[in-house]
Order: C-alpha cells, then sequence, then structure tokens
C-alpha cells in the first residue's frame, strides 16, 4: 500500500494516492478494467474506498443492521449526508420486512430505531404514510428481483456520500478539463470550437480571428450604415442610407449571397432588428417608420408608427410575436406592438425623454433604453423595477450580449462601456482606441462564448477587443471610410463582417482560413 504521505509535482500540492486512484477510476471509465485492475493490483490502491465496499457487501447481504452501524462510524459526514443516508437505507430494510410480510418488523423500526434517530421528520412521516397505503410496495415474492431495489440504493449511495468513500464521477476528465478551460481563459485570442492539445500549454496567435477580408459586397448605392446576422447564423441582413435594406443568405465557406432587396422606405435605412425565430425581419427608417418583412418571401407584411410616432429603434421579444419600437420625439416614448399592429403597452407622457435605442435582453426579463443622450434605463419586465446609469458623455448605440447578462453603449467621448445588467458593476468596463466623435458607430458581442467586442470606427478600420482588456487585440483595415456597424456570426465564431460609408460590407474571416467551423451553441 502506498504511503498516504507521499506527494507529488513540483508545489507538492498533490497526493500520491488520491492521485493514483483518479486514474484507476479514469482506465475503468474508459473501458480499460484490466488495466485498471491490474493498476490497483500493483499499487495496493483500490478505486472504491474499503468504507464503501464494505457497505456494499452489507446492502447485498441484506445485513442492514451492520450497514447502518458502517455509515454511523464513517468520520467527516455532515449531519445532513449521514441522516440522509441512513434514511435511504432504513427505507430499504423497511420496504423488504413489508415484502416479506413482516407488517409489525417493520413498523417496529419505523417506532423505535427511526423515530429516535434525529432523522427529517417530515420524511419520517412521509415514508410512516407510504407504508400505510402501501403506494411503494410491490407484491411480489423477493425471490423476483431481489438484488435490483439494492443495486439501486447502491447507486443512491454512490450519488450522495462525498470523497474519499467515493470519486467524483469522471474525476480525472473534470480536472484536466477545468486546466485546460483555465488556459483558454487566459488566452486573449482563443476562437475555435475545436479541442486543444493536452501535450503543452495552450496559448493561440491570434489565427482564429477574423483579420482577413473574404468578400466585398457592393450591391448598395449608398452609405452601409448597420449590419446584423440572425440568430441562427444562416442569414445577414444590411440597411443604407441608399434606402434599401437586403436579406443575404450565409453560405457555408463563410461568404453570402444576396436573398431579397426590401424597398419601401422612403428615407435612409438606419436599423434592422431580426426576430429570435428568424422568420421575421424589422427595418427602421431614418426618422419614419418601422416595417416588418417576411424572411422567406421578402414581402413588408405591416407599418409600424406614423407621423405622430416617428420610430428611432426597435427590437423583439423572444416569443417572436411583440416586439417594442422607440421613439426620437420626446413624450411619445415607448410603445409594444404585437405583429398585427395592435398596441399592447406604452410608455408615455410628457414627462417621457427621446428615445435613442433600445434593446430587449434575449431572455425577455429587461427592457433597456437610452435617453436623453447619456442615461440608460433598465426596467425589469417581471418586477417593474428599474435603475438609472448616468453616463458622462452622450450615447450613440446600445448592444446587449447572448447570455442577457451584459450591455456595451458606444460614447461618443472615443470609449465603449459594458456595464452588467444585474447591477453588480461598480463601474464599466471601458474599452479604448478605436475613433468616434461625429457620427453613430455600433459595437457587438462576438467570438467564442462572446468572448469579444467588435466595433466600427470613424478612422474606417474595425477594432476587436478581448473583454477582459481594454486594449484592442486586432485593427483590421480595409474600408476607404467610416465603419458604421459590425456583426458577428452567433454560429460561426470566426466569421464577421463590417458596413461603411464606402458603400461596402466587408466579411472577414481567419487569414488563409479555407474552412469555418460552427459553433454548437
Amino acid at each position: 500500500m502506498e504511503d498516504n504521505l507521499t506527494v507529488l509535482g513540483a508545489e507538492g500540492l498533490i497526493r500520491k494516492v488520491e492521485f493514483v486512484r483518479i486514474i484507476i477510476q479514469c482506465l475503468y471509465s474508459l473501458g480499460y478494467s484490466k488495466s485498471a485492475y491490474c493498476l490497483e493490483i500493483e499499487s495496493g490502491i483500490r478505486c472504491r474506498s474499503a468504507e464503501f465496499e464494505l457497505l456494499e457487501s452489507q446492502i447485498l447481504n441484506g445485513s442492514w443492521d451492520d450497514c447502518i452501524s458502517t455509515l454511523n462510524s464513517l468520520e467527516d459526514l455532515t449531519d445532513g449526508t449521514r441522516a440522509s443516508a441512513l434514511f435511504l437505507v432504513y427505507k430499504q430494510y423497511i420496504m423488504e420486512f413489508l415484502k416479506q410480510g413482516n407488517d409489525s418488523l417493520a413498523l417496529g423500526i419505523l417506532r423505535k430505531e427511526i423515530s429516535t434517530s434525529g432523522l427529517d421528520r417530515g420524511k419520517v412521516q412521509k415514508l410512516a404514510s407510504s407504508i400505510l397505503s402501501l403506494k411503494e410496495i410491490k407484491l411480489c415474492s423477493m425471490n423476483d428481483r431481489a438484488h435490483e431495489p439494492r443495486k439501486n440504493l447502491l447507486m443512491e449511495l454512490e450519488n450522495l456520500l462525498p470523497p474519499p468513500y467515493i470519486l467524483p464521477e469522471r474525476r480525472l476528465e473534470n480536472l484536466v478539463e477545468a486546466a485546460v478551460t483555465s488556459q483558454i481563459d487566459r488566452c486573449m485570442c482563443h476562437n475555435s470550437v475545436d479541442a486543444v492539445s493536452l501535450y503543452e500549454d495552450h496559448c493561440c496567435n491570434g489565427d482564429q480571428l477574423p483579420t482577413e477580408t473574404i468578400q466585398i459586397l457592393t450591391d448598395h448605392k449608398n452609405e452601409v450604415w448597420f449590419v446584423q446576422f440572425s440568430h441562427d447564423g444562416e442569414y445577414l441582413a444590411s440597411s443604407s442610407s441608399d434606402c434599401m435594406a437586403i436579406i443575404w443568405k450565409v453560405l457555408e465557406d463563410g461568404k453570402v449571397a444576396l436573398k431579397h432587396i426590401l424597398q419601401s422606405h422612403e428615407n435612409p435605412v438606419s436599423f434592422v432588428a431580426w426576430s429570435p425565430d428568424d422568420t421575421k425581419l424589422l427595418t427602421c427608417g431614418n426618422a419614419e417608420v418601422v416595417k416588418l418583412w417576411d424572411v422567406e418571401t421578402g414581402t413588408c407584411k405591416r407599418t409600424f408608427g406614423d407621423h405622430d410616432f416617428i420610430v428611432s429603434s426597435c427590437a423583439w421579444f423572444p416569443d417572436s410575436k411583440r416586439l417594442v419600437c422607440g421613439s426620437s420625439h420626446s413624450e411619445k416614448g415607448i410603445c409594444v406592438w404585437d405583429c398585427d399592429g395592435t398596441e399592447i403597452k406604452a410608455w408615455r407622457g410628457t414627462r417621457m425623454p427621446k428615445i435613442l435605442d433600445l434593446a430587449v435582453t434575449p431572455d425577455g426579463v429587461n427592457l433597456i433604453s437610452v435617453f436623453s443622450d447619456k442615461d440608460i434605463r433598465i426596467l425589469n419586465l417581471v418586477t417593474n423595477a428599474e435603475r438609472v446609469i448616468s453616463e458622462e458623455h452622450p450615447i450613440t448605440s446600445l448592444s446587449t450580449s447572448g447570455d442577457s447578462e451584459f450591455f456595451i453603449v458606444n460614447l461618443n467621448s472615443q470609449e465603449i462601456h459594458m456595464w452588467d445588467v444585474a447591477g453588480k458593476f461598480e463601474k464599466a468596463s471601458r474599452y479604448l482606441g478605436h475613433k468616434q466623435h461625429n457620427y453613430v458607430i455600433r459595437s457587438c458581442f462576438g467570438g467564442l462564448n462572446s468572448r469579444f467586442i467588435a466595433s466600427g470606427s470613424e478612422d474606417a478600420q474595425v477594432y476587436i477587443w478581448n473583454r477582459r482588456s481594454p486594449h484592442p487585440i486586432e485593427i483590421l483595415s480595409g474600408h476607404e471610410k467610416t465603419v458604421n456597424s459590425v456583426s458577428w456570426n452567433p454560429r460561426r465564431p470566426q466569421i464577421l463582417v463590417s458596413a461603411s460609408d464606402d458603400h461596402t460590407i466587408r466579411v472577414w474571416a481567419p487569414s488563409g482560413s479555407k474552412k469555418t467551423p460552427r459553433s454548437t451553441a
């Protein structure tokens, strides 16, 4: 038997006995039973603890009193864990007496043993009720499936008892995965769904980031103001000052092909919004109305707003049946409609300021709006609780994360601020380096697990940050004028698009990439 005090590793933090034991468990779980058994014999270390093997023998042989004594002798169990384990054993003990027809013995255990053992009264009463009503008793002979309930009891105890009596399932695999995950989290450029090598410490060199233009779209005839991928990553929508919006189909290689040109607005189209089910698209005319389009046919289904409600921004609720729009006119406020144009709810009045931008978190819980240039209101739609964040500089745009936990705002002070929706941040995370003074510049979350932020810039470049650092990790050149908007494909973390005043949309992918892996998220 190995010495329990022997340690491994440069820091001496790993007990050799524990290390060997989880290796044995791993070999068994991988199907290498012979190798695992040989290692047990050679090392003198068992995968299963001696205490649990004793319990197993006592339970399978029906030695219930010995089993109860063993459980009471185990050290370092919390009172709750010990009580729960004893309850499971007593329950099986009583059930077997009842199946044998020994009702008096079963009730005697219930009265004498359980009632005086300090077990939870509620559980004891429930067990007594089950006995009296025979709800949990199958009237069959003990010889039919004598060991099956006992094996089930062992499984329940395996899930209940803590280390060192029972090893957590797949312990070595989970430890290695935690180490790999920690290395990936420290890597500023990791952006791939592929498995990483265990042969060396993980570190990316940036070749997984979308830094190379693989396609330039020139179908718009004027400045392109907005781009956004659909939630499933299969489509892209763009809007322009040429009064058009375009729906594009995303191809296997990450490039896109024109699907529909949407022409109905009289003014430039400043904004688009995909319904969560990606069957509908909203287009927002600049100081105009919102139009609802069918994505499959490219037909306009309905118009929202009029000369009394000039729409500045719009968003969907998760059910894809309701939308919310903000008005750039003071007092007109915010209005919620269904897809038939029926007003469901509105916030308006003399004290209501103009709305510059708004968003509904993907979980549908919070409505976030930008008003009065510098203020952000977060309204919980379930509790009606609200809070206001005040920035020092004017806000030009707002974007939420896919997990509903964070949002970012672009400021004309050449900063992007990230806030948490729950209000735990005392101050915003700041991202610097891009240029923004005069125009509406939009940013977005993206990449693998939304670990990055991308933004346009007035210097005709695209900036990419890791969320953990205020300084950009990549700056993409190619556009000739201001980059107004960016969008990261939510299912292909290595594909990014940008829209510019140079009338073009650029599709970006990793340098020299021949394929664009899909995310399973």
